[in-house]
C-alpha cells in the first residue's frame, strides 16, 4: 500500500510538472500550419499556405522539446524571444517520397502538409526542415506566428463532423487520440463505416503492444461524407467524388492508395481531438499507404483489410519501415547503403549499435540464415526497405513484411512501445 501511495505521488508530482512547463508557453488550443512542399528532384522550396486555430489541444504536455524519431522532416518552435525549443515534432511526407520518381526529374509539383502545435502564448519562431535520403537538408522555412494574428482562422467551433467513441480510455491529456475517418461512403453509408472503424479498431488491438496498452487510447470514428459511394482506381478508369479525393495507382504503383488533400482531412477534424488519423476506404480493391506522423489510409473491404490497417499504422503512428524487399532492388536508392536509416526496424549496419544490437543472441551470424529462425528469434536477416542486399531487418518475418504473419516481431513492438511511452509518460 505504501509503495502505491509513493507511486501516485510521484505520478501527481511529474504531471504537475508537465503541466507547469507546458502553461508556460502554450494554452489548451491548437494551431494548425499547412505548408506547400514544392520542387523537383534538383530544387525544394517550403511555402507557409494557411494558419488555423482549433478549439482543444489532444497532443503531449511533455517531451515538449524532444523528437520522438528523426523522421524525413522536423518542425522546430522556439519562443521567439528567448529562442528556447519549446516544441519540437518529426515527421514524412508523400512529397518527398514523390522527389524520387522519374516525374521530379522533369517536373515541379506542389504537395499539401498540415501540422498541428500547441497554441503558444506569445509569438513563436518555427523552422520547418526537410532532409534527403543522405540526411542532408533539403529545404528550410523559418516563419514567425503572432498567436494574436487575426487571420488565423478559428475552425471546429460552429462545425463539427458527426462522430462516435469506438474507445474511450480518458481525457486527451492522458491518452493517445486516434480518429478514424470516412472516405468514398456516402450519407447512408455511415452505419457500414461504423462498422468497419469498429473491425479495424479490434484488428489494432489485437496487436501487441497496442493490446496491452489499449487503456492509452481513444479511438473516434468520424463519419465524414462523400458525394459518391467508393474511391477512384485510375487504371480502371473509375474517378468518384469523395471527402479526401484519395485514388490508387499514386506514382503509377497499382496498389498505392493516397491522398494529397491533406488540408481536406484536417478540416473533417476539426472540432475534434486528434492526434493520429487511419482513413478507411470504402472499397475492395487492395492497397493502402501510410505515412509518418501524417495518415494512414487503407481500404476496408479486402479480404485482408485487418492485417493491412495495422502494417500501415505501424508506419503513420510508430514510423516503421516495409521490411519486405524486391529482388532487382528497383528501390535501393530510397535507403543509400552508406546511411543508417532513421526507422528503428531496418539497418543498413552503418551504427547499429543504436538498433537492436541489444536484443540479439551472443554469436548470432550475420546475416541470419532464415533456416535458422526458431534459433535467432532476432537477428540480422538480409533483405529490408525494398533491397534485396545490404539492408537488413529484425525478424524473418514481420507484421510489417507480409500479411500471413500474425504479430510484429519483437524489435518492431518494442519501437512502437516506446512510441506509445513517449506520447503517454
Amino acid at each position: 500500500m505504501k509503495k502505491h501511495i509513493l507511486f501516485t505521488l510521484f505520478l501527481f508530482a511529474t504531471i504537475s510538472l508537465w503541466a507547469q512547463e507546458f502553461n508556460d508557453y502554450f494554452i489548451n488550443k491548437t494551431l494548425r500550419i499547412d505548408y506547400i512542399f514544392t520542387g523537383n528532384s534538383i530544387h525544394q522550396d517550403i511555402c507557409l499556405d494557411e494558419l488555423s486555430a482549433l478549439p482543444t489541444w489532444a497532443g503531449r504536455k511533455h517531451h515538449l522539446g524532444e523528437l520522438p524519431l528523426e523522421g524525413n522532416g522536423q518542425i522546430i518552435v522556439r519562443d521567439r524571444y528567448s529562442k528556447k525549443v519549446i516544441y519540437a515534432t518529426s515527421f514524412s511526407s508523400l512529397f518527398q517520397e514523390w522527389l524520387e520518381t522519374d516525374e521530379a526529374k522533369t517536373t515541379n509539383r506542389g504537395f499539401e502538409n498540415s501540422f498541428l502545435v500547441p497554441y503558444p502564448i506569445h509569438p513563436i519562431e518555427v523552422e520547418v526542415t526537410l532532409f534527403s535520403s543522405k540526411r542532408e537538408k533539403r529545404a528550410t522555412l523559418t516563419h514567425v506566428i503572432d498567436p494574436s494574428d487575426i487571420l488565423i482562422h478559428q475552425k471546429g467551433i460552429t462545425h463539427v463532423t458527426p462522430y462516435k467513441y469506438l474507445l474511450q480510455s480518458g481525457s486527451s491529456e492522458q491518452c493517445i487520440d486516434v480518429a478514424i475517418l470516412a472516405e468514398g461512403y456516402t450519407k447512408e453509408e455511415m452505419s457500414t463505416f461504423y462498422e468497419d472503424a469498429k473491425i479495424a479498431c479490434e484488428s489494432l488491438f489485437s496487436h501487441e503492444p497496442f493490446k496491452s496498452t489499449k487503456d492509452r487510447f481513444n479511438i473516434v470514428a468520424v463519419a465524414s461524407p462523400s458525394e459518391d459511394s467508393g474511391v477512384s482506381i485510375p487504371r480502371l478508369k473509375e474517378w468518384k467524388h469523395t471527402a479526401f479525393s484519395s485514388h490508387f495507382s499514386t506514382f503509377y504503383s497499382d496498389r498505392y492508395l493516397t491522398t494529397q488533400r491533406v488540408k481536406d482531412i484536417h478540416d473533417a477534424l476539426a472540432g475534434i481531438p486528434y492526434e493520429h488519423i487511419i482513413i478507411l476506404a470504402n472499397t475492395a480493391e487492395y492497397g493502402g499507404g501510410g505515412i509518418y506522423n501524417s495518415y494512414t489510409l487503407t481500404t476496408a473491404h479486402h479480404p485482408l483489410f485487418r492485417p493491412v490497417v495495422v502494417h500501415e499504422f505501424g508506419h503513420s503512428f510508430g514510423g516503421l519501415a516495409d521490411e519486405y524487399y524486391y529482388d532487382n532492388d528497383v528501390m535501393t536508392d530510397t535507403y543509400p547503403l552508406n546511411i543508417e536509416p532513421w526507422e528503428p526496424n531496418i539497418t543498413t549496419r552503418i551504427n547499429f549499435g543504436q538498433k537492436w544490437e541489444d536484443m540479439m543472441k551472443k554469436n548470432t551470424p550475420i546475416p541470419t540464415p532464415p533456416a535458422k529462425k526458431a534459433v535467432y528469434p532476432v537477428g540480422l536477416y538480409e533483405g529490408g526497405g525494398y533491397s534485396a542486399k545490404g539492408i537488413y531487418r529484425p525478424s524473418e518475418d514481420c507484421r510489417m513484411r507480409t500479411n500471413s504473419c500474425p504479430s510484429f516481431c519483437p524489435v518492431c513492438e518494442r519501437a512502437i512501445r516506446k512510441m506509445i511511452n513517449f506520447y503517454t509518460e
